[in-house]
């Protein structure tokens, strides 16, 4: 029985130290598989940190990107009030230099409208004081032409005053001879 009790208590030893190795072995594989566990934690921990800190600079990138472009945009628009500001004064030029060309035609077509009705107004007088000359002339060769018809007429009648007379004076002459 002793020997039995012995080797009983042997087994029970050995079973001890057997569950002492299974849970040393237990433990250490507990700690390696903790350890794998931290490893990978940590990797996938790296891993994480590494696709966050490349999300935070594709962010930060996007959004510089996004001023960029927004500031490109405000200096296009600035560019193009610009262009529209220097496109209006062109075309406040040219329309002014238009309108000073039409009123300057106007001027010049007024002024030669005036020309014109100041030549016609000067032939028109011209006309008038030529008609009043005729007519002067007219009435000057009216009276000539009765003063000639005039003097015709009293030279006639003289003549005939005086045929008369001296035919008178014939006759009274006669008469006396008679």
């Amino acid at each position: 029985m002793k020997r039995n009790d012995m080797n009983k208590e042997h087994e029970s030893y050995e079973l001890k130290w057997a569950g002492e190795r299974d849970a040393e072995e237990y433990k250490k594989q507990l700690a390696r598989e903790r350890r794998e566990s931290l490893a990978l934690r940590n990797v996938e921990g790296v891993r994480i940190r590494d696709l966050e800190a490349q999300m935070k600079a594709n962010d930060f990138h996007n959004e510089h990107e996004s001023y960029e472009l927004k500031w490109a945009g405000e200096r296009d628009a600035n560019e193009y009030k610009k262009q529209l500001a220097r496109e209006r004064r062109e075309s406040f030029e040219l329309r002014n230099a238009e309108g000073r060309h039409a009123r300057d035609v106007e001027a010049t077509m007024k002024a030669n409208e005036w020309q014109k009705e100041h030549e016609s107004y000067e032939l028109k007088w011209a006309s008038e004081r030529d008609a009043e000359e005729y007519e002067k002339q007219l009435a000057r060769e009216r009276r000539e032409s009765l003063n000639l018809r005039n003097a015709e007429g009293r030279r006639i009648r003289d003549n005939e005053h005086e045929m008369k007379r001296n035919d008178m004076n014939k006759e009274h002459e006669s008469y006396e001879l008679k």
